[in-house]
């Protein structure tokens, strides 16, 4: 396979280079070309910042006379080399395991945000995304990402004259995006065929370059499909449930029929959310076929190696479907994989007997997937609590959930001014150095004069941005000239400023700063202390609840009083998203604990100098201490009517106590000792930790790495592992009823207690599984487990044995349980076998 350039025009000779550095999307976060696209054409550079588009729309007769400008092909050679550097460079990966047998990981996210150039992202999970692949790039690791190529992506924000938003969808034509179709080895498109109810639908396949990284996006807009399937990557998130299961088997099935295609060899298939769940079926079913084995051979062997990363913090934010309308896209599907239509429906399902109950992909993800890991330590917390109705009996702390904090992708988020100071403190490559060496670096290279005049240079550079960008929000809505003029006084470099930018809805409660109204202007107003605030987001096209919270903010700041010290600023993205982390003081973020899984926009602050002040959920709740920034709520939920109330009320008196008087606080130099302080512990604590570098490493350490390694050890030797793994789940499930208990003798010794047990184990080999004493939350507040040792035989029975165990405990007897679980070495208990056994009188 190979990829054509999809640039519309032939480049001049000595230019040819440009075609290759606009389609890298490493221009998204590293400047070092950013003089050079400039100097193509200043006016579109400052309008897109997209060297793609500046190619497709400079004039010949420019593209000539550049062709002959010495000092410009020399600075094109400059970054050549500078790309070439990069790619050739061995990165984390390769010098941290340099033996390491994986070949690649491929990704499959449903949106991924890189930048406007490439706009195929909602919100958070495509930025996540986005930002995972540029630190897979940064740090070498052999990543492979797969999408769906969307027609109009996610909406764009205007409000009308009432403040009302309207959804817009501006239409993503290929040939303006920096991606290229890829080329078959015939000659020909690639295609990816899935067989649809009645018909084949074809998906073109693309290719976008994300630095190291390849990002491989599937688009049914072929002309060779009907009207109705062209429309199936039509909008991101957009139609009916149907045209979501549609773009779901789009991207599991034909995701893998893809990376097949191309013929890249996958160790690990990590899930970025439950979207893409249907792609461990396919990855079963042509390793069933490839092997000559059964499907749920298959899924033993290839379960070992797919990852799960769940981002929902409530079991309604799952993706359910109506069992019929599975059946209608997947009954010929199941003759594929050998297991019937009730049987596929059950993976997805808690009661399989249940035909009312629907199939949630999230489900089936769980069951096919040897990892799952959220996103925060709480939500790693509340996902073990979400999905333990699929482990009946088994303690919540034992739900196979672990976390992987997120983070994020610093070089894309940081501002000119802080990459300086951070590159002086601390070199160029540091993002890829120990966090503590960048402490120490920050601690000791970096002066309290120069923290507070680079975030004040920031804090210019967003005043300016947010005039700009008002004074065109003002004319698209048809306003007068005077009342755009007025854009050219809002805000002040000078004063404190917050933030508040998300997606506007009910649970991240965008309008708890409106509680009380009058208390907020006369925060915002203080002639001793003032205040300004910037209020960015977007609400769901079908959601009228963050549709009407939007307009009230937009009738707030309206206010005359106001109107020079807060601003909404329309189609919250990420250019809008950038300028805002990079120059607000104190980013604010109140969302109703638990609700929020991690929320990546607080860290994006910590490398420019911003401090948080956020409700103790998501990354917060463990990043939070008082000397890096502030908090509000007390670390428990509270369904409770009136809570909102309660916590408004703290949010304006750690504003109006804490966050503003210590920014005004000035010493002799003009500078605020404390504020600095804050800042400095913030960027030394925080900023190296909550970054896609540490993210990364930990996928790495803690999941590919192990389940590369379980994934070929079930491959090899012609799947014999996953064959015995096959046949010692089947044996269990098929004797497990068989299990009883006999009698047991307890003992107390001198130091705890002596526990004497007989098991019954019917047909099942006492190598298959263990017999545990289980203690919740004892005087550590963890539970204690102790595997119980195989005696001798109970006399006159078939596969009956003494166990027994000592704990060494203060606590009486009765704390500890006796239970059998199922065992293997190879195998995940209790992901893949959640069978359990617990005594009984």
């Amino acid at each position: 396979m190979n990829n054509h350039s999809y640039m519309v025009r032939q480049l001049p000779n000595g230019l040819e280079l440009l075609a290759d550095l606009a389609t890298d999307l490493r221009w998204t976060w590293s400047h070092a070309g950013d003089a050079l696209w400039q100097k193509l054409s200043p006016e579109t550079w400052e309008q897109t910042a997209n060297p793609y588009v500046i190619l497709q729309n400079l004039p010949e007769r420019r593209l000539e006379e550049l062709a002959n400008d010495r000092q410009f092909k020399a600075m094109v050679e400059q970054l050549w080399a500078d790309r070439d550097g990069y790619y050739n460079q061995n990165g984390w990966y390769k010098t941290a395991y340099p033996e390491a047998s994986l070949h690649k990981i491929a990704y499959f996210s449903m949106e991924y945000g890189l930048g406007e150039s490439l706009p195929l992202y909602a919100g958070g999970l495509g930025i996540l995304a986005g930002d995972y692949l540029k630190a897979a790039s940064d740090l070498g690791v052999p990543v492979v990402g797969v999408g769906l190529l969307y027609q109009e992506g996610y909406f764009r924000q205007m409000l009308d004259a009432n403040g009302w938003q309207e959804n817009v969808y501006p239409y993503n034509d290929p040939a303006t995006l920096p991606v290229q179709p890829m080329i078959s080895h015939s000659g020909s498109w690639l295609h990816v065929t899935l067989q649809f109810p009645g018909r084949p639908v074809r998906f073109r396949v693309w290719r976008a370059i994300v630095g190291r990284v390849d990002l491989y996006l599937l688009d049914s807009n072929d002309p060779l499909n009907s009207p109705s399937d062209r429309g199936i990557t039509s909008k991101l998130y957009g139609g009916s449930q149907e045209i979501r299961l549609c773009q779901e088997i789009a991207l599991g099935l034909g995701g893998w029929r893809l990376l097949e295609a191309l013929g890249i060899e996958i160790d690990v298939c990590h899930l970025n959310e439950g979207h893409a769940a249907f792609v461990t079926l396919e990855r079963a079913r042509q390793f069933m076929e490839r092997h000559k084995i059964d499907f749920w051979q298959a899924l033993w062997a290839t379960r070992g190696g797919n990852i799960f990363t769940t981002h929902t913090p409530v079991a309604a934010g799952f993706d359910t479907f109506p069992l019929t309308l599975l059946q209608k896209y997947c009954s010929h599907y199941t003759q594929q994989l050998g297991i019937t239509p009730d049987t596929l429906g059950a993976l997805g399902k808690l009661n399989p007997a249940d035909q009312s109950e629907p199939f949630n992909m999230a489900y089936l993800a769980k069951r096919t997937c040897q990892m799952t890991n959220g996103v925060s330590k709480l939500h790693g917390e509340v996902s073990r609590r979400i999905f333990s109705s699929l482990y009946p009996r088994w303690p919540e702390c034992e739900v196979p959930v672990m976390h992987i904090t997120n983070g994020v992708h610093v070089p894309t988020w940081d501002s000119s001014w802080a990459d300086a100071a951070w590159t002086r403190s601390a070199g160029k490559e540091r993002w890829r150095d120990d966090p503590e060496v960048l402490a120490k670096a920050i601690l000791e290279n970096l002066s309290d004069e120069s923290l507070w005049t680079f975030v004040g240079q920031e804090r210019a550079d967003l005043v300016n941005y947010a005039r700009k960008r008002m004074a065109r929000q003002l004319g698209q809505r048809g306003e007068d000239e005077p009342t755009i003029a007025q854009a050219g006084n809002i805000l002040d470099p000078n004063i404190l400023i917050l933030g508040f930018a998300r997606r506007f809805a009910e649970y991240k409660r965008p309008n708890l700063l409106l509680h009380d109204q009058e208390r907020l202007v006369r925060i915002l107003t203080n002639s001793q202390y003032p205040v300004q605030l910037i209020v960015a987001g977007k609400a769901h096209p079908q959601d009228e609840t963050g549709k009407n919270f939007i307009q009230q903010w937009s009738q707030f700041v309206r206010r005359p009083e106001v109107r020079h010290r807060v601003v909404f600023l329309e189609d919250y993205d990420i250019t809008l998203a950038q300028e805002m982390v990079q120059g607000v003081d104190v980013w604010i973020n109140t969302p109703r604990r638990p609700w929020e899984a991690c929320g990546t926009s607080g860290m994006k602050v910590l490398v420019n100098g911003g401090l948080n002040i956020s409700e103790l959920d998501g990354w917060w709740a463990e990043a939070y201490t008082p000397e890096v920034g502030w908090c509000i709520g007390d670390g428990r939920e509270h369904p409770e009517p009136g809570w909102d109330g309660i916590e408004a009320e703290e949010l304006y008196r750690v504003l109006e106590e804490k966050v503003i008087p210590e920014f005004y606080k000035r010493d002799a130099a003009g500078i605020p000792q404390a504020w600095v302080t804050r800042m400095r512990a913030s960027m030394m604590e925080l900023a190296p930790y909550f970054s896609t570098n540490r993210m990364m490493k930990e996928y790495v350490e803690k999941m590919y790495l192990p389940a590369a390694a379980a994934y070929q050890r079930r491959v090899d030797q012609g799947c014999r592992l996953a064959r015995e793994l096959h046949d010692w789940d089947s044996n269990l499930r098929q004797h497990w009823q068989g299990i009883h208990w006999g009698n047991l003798e307890v003992h107390k010794e001198n130091d705890g207690w002596s526990f004497d047990v007989q098991v019954y184990l019917g047909g099942i080999s006492p190598d298959c599984v263990k017999i545990q004493l289980f203690a919740d939350r004892t005087n550590d507040n963890k539970s204690m487990i102790t595997e119980m040792e195989r005696g001798e035989s109970i006399p006159g029975s078939v596969n009956g044995f003494h166990y027994c165990a000592k704990v060494i405990t203060q606590q009486p007897a009765n704390y500890f349980t006796q239970r059998v679980i199922a065992a293997h070495s190879e195998a995940v208990i209790p992901a893949e076998m959640n069978l359990i056994y617990w005594w009984s009188a």
